[in-house]
């Protein structure tokens, strides 16, 4: 059965050929376009193709993105290359947009069928000489496309990226600190096949160090020279091109947990709709309230900062912080983000009101204090020689909301949140 369903993933997420040739056609044109700028310019930097494209292992998906490296000569190590970058494709009268990281690079609509992600670096001899970390993506093409050549590894690779992204696990961004397209190829060219994948990563209860190259000579050796804040994820996959580095340092606990249930599910009962990215359906949240006594919210974020993983990680911290403001007052029972590309997200509440809210307030030799927190509550109880307080609550939470929302309204904007939609349709 789980055989016969990887088979029809495969189909379902292979991009046709005439997809292939469509993005080689205008990626061809572009990159011609713009080396005669470079030349014209005397610029000493060449391109190169990165990215799932280059490696084979891209997946069919709304639209496809092609990641396209401009390498600068050491010359140039000292010099903005985001602004020559801009200034090259200005000439051309590319349209873009600049991304802000920690190095600039650009985004190229190109077509309904793809964009291409236009990224600076500069070019070194060896990894450890890579200033930042977008250097490295070069040695990775090359060390993927060296040991992958088997049409079969490629397809896993497919299969498990296709699976990772339906799980809302795909990607090494704040907002999702999931499994980076690298970190799944090296992965799946570990343990052959996407099958075997999964059912490792079930078994996975403390930290797991995969050493492909085994660049280190045990445990001990990887904790000794890694630094230890790249050692916080669960899994330390050690980079083959580079061992100070964990591929996997994005991968939090939180999500690498919703993967291995996920994972299990699948092997319990394979199904398609695991390679399919499932929307919450309102109306089973409804049911689900209803039959929990509980209140139902939806709220519709927006941010006015970048798209991408500045506004995604943005609008995830904002919902974060507004449970944790909530849970004050309520049992969350369930709760969920999603961000929706450009500057959107949205968010899903289950809780049920507290009966009864608890004060924290000064220690009882405190006299002073004490007999003003006394003033301002009714029913008061010592714990602890700390006196406390309870008040009656049943503030409905849509209600608890937009009183929240208008009496923060400065602190929301100070996030970088310019609105809150507050919904319980």
């Amino acid at each position: 059965m789980g055989k016969l369903v990887l088979k029809e993933v495969l189909k379902k997420i292979n991009p046709s050929k005439e997809e292939i040739k469509e993005i080689s056609v205008y990626l061809n044109d572009i990159l011609q376009k713009t080396e005669r700028e470079i030349k014209k310019q005397n610029i000493k930097a060449d391109f190169f193709i990165g990215g799932s494209y280059a490696k084979k292992t891209l997946i069919k998906k709304g639209i496809y993105d092609v990641d396209v490296f401009l390498r600068f000569d050491q010359f140039y190590k000292t010099k903005d290359i985001s602004n020559l970058t801009e200034n090259v494709l200005n000439k051309v009268k590319i349209d873009y947009i600049r991304i802000h990281g920690s190095r600039d690079y650009f985004k190229i609509n190109v077509s309904k069928l793809f964009f291409i992600e236009l990224i600076p670096v500069i070019k070194v001899r060896k990894s450890e000489d890579a200033e930042n970390i977008t250097d490295l993506s070069y040695f990775h093409v090359l060390y993927i496309k060296k040991k992958i050549k088997e049409q079969k590894i490629l397809d896993e690779i497919k299969i498990a990226k296709a699976f990772c992204h339906a799980q809302n696990c795909y990607g090494a961004e704040s907002y999702i600190n999931g499994f980076s397209g690298y970190a799944l190829e090296l992965l799946i060219y570990y343990y052959k096949s996407f099958s075997k994948f999964i059912k490792e990563m079930t078994k996975i209860e403390d930290k797991k160090i995969i050493d492909i190259e085994k660049l280190y000579k045990n445990k001990i050796d990887v904790s000794i020279n890694m630094n230890s804040s790249k050692m916080q994820s669960p899994i330390i996959l050690i980079d083959p091109t580079y061992k100070e580095r964990n591929a996997l340092a994005a991968l939090s606990q939180e999500t690498f947990k919703k993967f291995k249930k996920s994972c299990n599910e699948f092997l319990k009962n394979p199904s398609l709709k695991y390679f399919e990215e499932q929307k919450k359906d309102l109306n089973k949240l409804r049911e689900k309230a209803k039959k929990g006594k509980l209140e139902f919210i939806r709220l519709e974020l927006e941010t006015d900062r970048q798209e991408g993983d500045i506004a995604g990680t943005k609008l995830l911290k904002f919902f974060n912080y507004l449970v944790k403001e909530i849970r004050k007052f309520y049992e969350i029972k369930d709760n969920e983000f999603r961000y929706l590309g450009n500057k959107k997200g949205e968010g899903f509440i289950l809780a049920k009101s507290k009966k009864y809210i608890e004060f924290i307030g000064p220690f009882i030799d405190d006299k002073e204090n004490s007999n003003l927190f006394k003033k301002k509550h009714k029913e008061i109880f010592v714990k602890k020689k700390r006196i406390y307080a309870k008040e009656d609550f049943n503030k409905k939470l849509n209600e608890f909301l937009k009183e929240w929302k208008s009496i923060n309204s400065q602190k929301v904007l100070d996030m970088g949140i310019i609105n809150v939609e507050i919904l319980n349709d």
